[in-house]
């Protein structure tokens, strides 16, 4: 092939062609400026000289000379320690401490100095020497400055004067590594090739410009930059010393590659600033076993990058984009899919049958005409699992805080029932919602994490994770870091850890930290959902489109990061909006209004997290999250800021992003202009629902939360909220029967117990337990079942509109009609499944009995309410379903009967417990609260009553060994602090009880 020529330097020609070809600028956030030696640098390094020379050798000299040694010179005796401290003791202690200082400083003095002299430009820390490696590092930088190794100083000179907790590490692209993050090998060769291509094309027209006098007999060789190791990061006079002899030569490297496409789409601009990934041209006489010459057969894949990038440069050049263009055609790709076990190597390929994970039941447009819910919602099932799951706790906590206020005709029992748009914000929520593959990725990732530290192995920098259609789990790394630990395996190239759907189900709880918490999905790609890990981004990642289409992706990722199962503890910190969405989670959520504090606090923060990651000898918060202290330290720290900030601000937030990602902190800003200063990665939001990442390779279906879809959820936080004052009476129960005798209904089931159906026919077949399953969904949900979230409890991984339909027509057929002919099953005004009045539960009962003795006719009759009190007991057979099948049922894991039952049993047999106590009926009232501790064993209050009934008999004995129960269940936790102080006042020998048996 031709034989390629190098140029000293770029000409015009290269420059307009590189100008002509679109392309992202650098986004390096601190530029640096090489200039020329100044009088003022000879003054300052004259100064420098001064200082150094005292603080280094005065400062001992002048010790040694007034105070001399300051230590005793033999051991000291123990009558030395009760002499009395005089002035000169205390002069000597000081002189310590001052000598101490100086030692310090002078290893400050040392370390800054060689790391200046060999170029890295990033010194090691003196611990415990902030400011003291401060004033060493500006001393060292302003004397070197003048000298002949000035130039060795330029890689390290952007932090002078910055202090000692500014991290000089570059930021380092996304496609350092993987070039087009998320595409595959092909693409990241065809983004080479471009940026060659843009090269070769310049120095051909430079070459063509000065009629081949510039030409040199040696061939153009090239070299990539390699990724940092340790704390190493290479250089360009590293680069230079290395291959051409003098490291000062390393401005020729410069001007061959200044301004020419790199493969992630930035340019070279200062010497100082370059990344891994990067190719750079090399002079004609460059030598050394690192550089690649344009290969005929290439023999490796970095010599097969180079020879790709030279064919096509020869082709013209037309590719300098670094998009993953190739041959005109979109090279976007995912995670290859692992192929099923008959599809391995020497097995027929047989047709897969393996259901995917979670699937929407129906496109997009039948979910909005047919039956109106979110469809914003029943997209985004990890999004809605967090919600429905912080939802449900929030409403227990509102339960407990009620049950534990007082004892009947309080607010709390019945949970406010939605309405309008928050109520198909719920019934979105509980089709959406996939809690499984949650519990999957939280124990894939925590069961990694565990591995590792096992092995002694630190966490991977992970830039993202796909979660396959079928349940596999890809984590794309930083960079490769050997293999992963089984039962993960490589993907398609070292930078991909697999994890199969089938691996993940084996994985245990364990204990380790939640190693990727700022993981957050964005959307998906064909059948794969992107999770974008926020905190481990190297800058800023910015957002563009309209203000709306930004607003719901916001409001997304800030909603989920709030309330995903797979962190332990972050903050979450909102700039320019989203105060209304703190309800979601009061404890991770803060809002900032603007952005002066919001510098402010970031500036404190990451100086405190630079100064703890020193102190406990750590990298990064990955290295920390596999330690001793990885459950209280090393949380995120994800900062949202809607709106664009002005260019000062801008450039402080680029400052502060720059080494963000090894400390644990991620931004992501909104921006008009999609121009944003300091951002990494680039991404814009169309009103089509698309979120476009170009550079990235990336075209999604943007996970949205529209503001409308906001309020709504957010009421249901609200409604719930335990702190929230009551408004009106208690709640009653959503469904009062009548239980008198001419109230016999027609069709009665037991649910608290066994499942047991009065008044219908078994159904025959296999179909027997999903309609079981069903009704019970509709006895327990008196106010109507949407009949989408009726067919994801029965079916959580999908089902088809048909499937549905059958089954609902089985149902009111088994169900039956009225002797009116009025159907048993019907549909209201609003869609939504609700059951005729003569279909009842023993739960319906239950709650009207309490309800009939506590706010009805039991107010005013003792005798009335005894009775009642006494019937509501009998129904209790034990706890919800209590022989439903293993497997089925999972949707109750959504509910919260699981928590109200209990208290609704143990405020029945409280109030049957006091009835009996009023009239000096202990026996009774201990008979009462018997039998409700066998459906809640764990309610405190029950146990406290009966220790007070039993106390009430005077049986000193029978109060012992209750006494003694307690203790026996408390186990190593002890005995709750009420408990303690209400057996100190019945039984004050308790105590000695415990001490004996111990």
């Amino acid at each position: 092939m031709p034989r390629r020529r190098s140029s000293s330097s770029s000409s015009s020609t290269g420059n307009t062609t590189a100008s002509a070809t679109p392309a992202p600028r650098n986004r390096t956030p601190q530029p640096v400026r090489i200039r020329r030696r100044t009088f003022g640098d000879f003054v300052k390094a004259f100064f420098a000289f001064v200082a150094l020379a005292v603080l280094v050798v005065g400062v001992p000299g002048a010790l040694a000379v007034t105070v001399g040694w300051p230590l005793p010179s033999g051991m000291p005796k123990v009558e030395w320690l009760q002499q009395p401290i005089t002035t000169g003791t205390f002069l000597h202690i000081l002189t310590v401490i001052v000598w101490l200082a100086w030692a310090q400083f002078t290893a400050c003095v040392l370390v800054e100095i060689k790391a200046a002299v060999s170029g890295i430009g990033v010194p090691g820390r003196v611990p415990g020497a902030g400011p003291s490696q401060i004033l060493a590092r500006q001393l060292v930088a302003a004397l070197l400055l003048v000298g002949a190794t000035a130039a060795s100083l330029t890689p390290g000179l952007s932090q002078l004067g910055n202090g000692f907790e500014e991290n000089p590490r570059g930021t380092v692209a996304a496609a350092q590594q993987t070039p087009g993050l998320f595409a595959q090998q092909q693409e990241q060769a065809a983004s080479t090739a471009a940026a060659l291509a843009e090269q070769a094309s310049q120095a051909a027209s430079h070459a063509d410009a000065q009629g081949g006098s510039t030409a040199k007999s040696d061939d153009t060789k090239y070299y990539r930059i390699q990724p940092p190791e340790g704390r190493h990061h290479d250089s360009l006079w590293e680069i230079a010393e290395r291959h051409l002899g003098d490291g000062r030569r390393y401005k020729e490297i410069f001007e061959l590659n200044k301004d020419r496409v790199q493969p992630d789409g930035s340019k070279l601009s200062e010497a100082s600033l370059i990344r891994p990934g990067w190719i750079m041209e090399m002079p004609g006489d460059a030598r050394g076993g690192d550089l690649v010459e344009m290969p005929e057969a290439p023999a490796s894949p970095g010599q097969q990058q180079v020879h790709d990038y030279g064919k096509t440069g020869e082709q013209g050049g037309d590719h300098a984009q670094g998009g993953g263009q190739q041959g005109g055609a979109s090279q976007v790709s995912l995670p290859e899919q692992r192929p099923a076990p008959d599809q391995q190597p020497g097995h027929q390929q047989q047709p897969s049958h393996q259901q995917p994970s979670h699937q929407p039941e129906a496109t997009a447009a039948s979910q909005e005409t047919s039956f109106g819910l979110p469809t914003a919602l029943i997209g985004a099932p990890l999004l809605a699992a967090g919600l429905l799951g912080a939802l449900g706790r929030r409403r227990r906590q509102a339960l407990w805080q009620s049950a534990f206020g007082a004892v009947g005709g309080r607010r709390g029992m019945e949970p406010p029932t939605p309405t309008g748009d928050a109520a198909d914000a719920q019934d979105a929520l509980l089709v959406g919602a996939d809690p499984e593959g949650v519990r999957l990725l939280d124990r894939s990732l925590r069961g990694l994490a565990a591995s590792l530290g096992a092995e002694s192995r630190p966490l991977p920098t992970a830039y993202a994770a796909w979660l396959g259609g079928n349940g596999d789990l890809h984590l794309q790394l930083a960079q490769p870091s050997g293999n992963p630990p089984a039962p993960w395996q490589l993907g398609q190239d070292q930078t991909f850890w697999m994890l199969a759907r089938s691996d993940a189900e084996r994985y245990e709880d364990t204990d380790a930290a939640a190693p990727y918490p700022g993981l957050v999905s964005l959307g998906t790609m064909d059948d794969s959902r992107l999770l974008l890990n926020l905190e481990s981004v190297p800058g800023i990642v910015s957002l563009s489109g309209s203000e709306a289409d930004r607003a719901a992706v916001f409001a997304s990722v800030a909603a989920e990061l709030a309330t995903n199962g797979w962190s332990d503890r972050m903050t979450i910190t909102l700039v320019g909006f989203g105060e209304d969405l703190t309800p979601l989670a009061p404890n991770r959520l803060r809002h900032i209004d603007g952005i002066d504090d919001l510098v402010e606090t970031m500036e404190a923060e990451t100086r405190q997290r630079r100064g703890a990651l020193g102190a406990a000898g750590h990298d990064s918060v990955l290295t920390g999250r596999t330690g001793a202290a990885q459950h209280t330290r090393w949380a995120p720290h994800l900062v949202l800021l809607a709106a664009e900030p002005s260019a000062d601000d801008a450039m402080k937030l680029a400052e502060l992003a720059a080494d963000a990602s090894r400390l644990g902190i991620g931004y992501l800003v909104g921006t008009d202009s999609g121009d944003l200063p300091g951002a990494a990665w680039e991404m814009e939001v169309t009103g089509e629902g698309k979120l476009l990442a170009p550079l990235l390779g990336l075209e999604l279906d943007a996970q949205l939360l529209p503001v409308p879809l906001q309020r709504a959820v957010v009421e249901l936080f609200v409604e719930s909220d335990p702190e929230r004052e009551p408004q009106g009476p208690a709640t009653a129960p959503p469904f009062l029967v009548d239980i008198s005798e001419q109230g016999r209904p027609a069709v009665y089931a037991r649910l608290v117990g066994p499942y047991e159906i009065i008044g219908l026919d078994t159904p025959d077949g296999d179909r027997s337990a999903l309609l079981h399953e069903a009704l019970a969904l509709l006895l327990l949900h008196r106010e109507g079942v949407h009949p989408r979230v009726l067919s994801s409890a029965l079916w959580p991984r999908g089902v088809t509109d048909d499937v549905r339909e059958a089954l609902l027509e089985r149902l009111r057929a088994w169900l039956g009609t009225d002797p009116d002919g009025a159907p048993r099953l019907k549909t209201d005004s609003t869609g939504r499944l609700t059951l005729a009045k003569s279909v009842v539960s023993d739960l319906d009962v239950l709650r009207s009995l309490y309800h009939e003795a506590t706010q009805g006719r039991g107010v005013d009759s003792r005798v009335v309410r005894g009775r009642l009190l006494t019937d509501a007991l009998v129904l209790v057979r034990g706890p919800l379903l209590a022989d439903r099948p293993e497997g089925r049922y999972r949707w109750l894991t959504h509910e919260i009967i699981d928590a109200q039952l209990p208290l609704l049993v143990a405020d029945i047999g409280l109030a049957l417990s006091e009835f009996h106590l009023v009239k000096d009926r202990a026996e009774k009232a201990i008979e009462a609260l018997n039998a409700a501790l066998n459906s809640a064993p764990g309610d405190e209050r029950l146990w406290h009553e009966l220790l007070r009934a039993t106390h009430a008999t005077g049986d000193t004995a029978r109060l012992q060994a209750l006494a003694a129960d307690l203790i026996s269940r408390s186990g190593a936790r002890g005995l709750p602090p009420r408990t303690e102080a209400l057996l100190d006042e019945l039984l004050p020998t308790w105590r000695d009880g415990v001490a004996a048996v111990g």
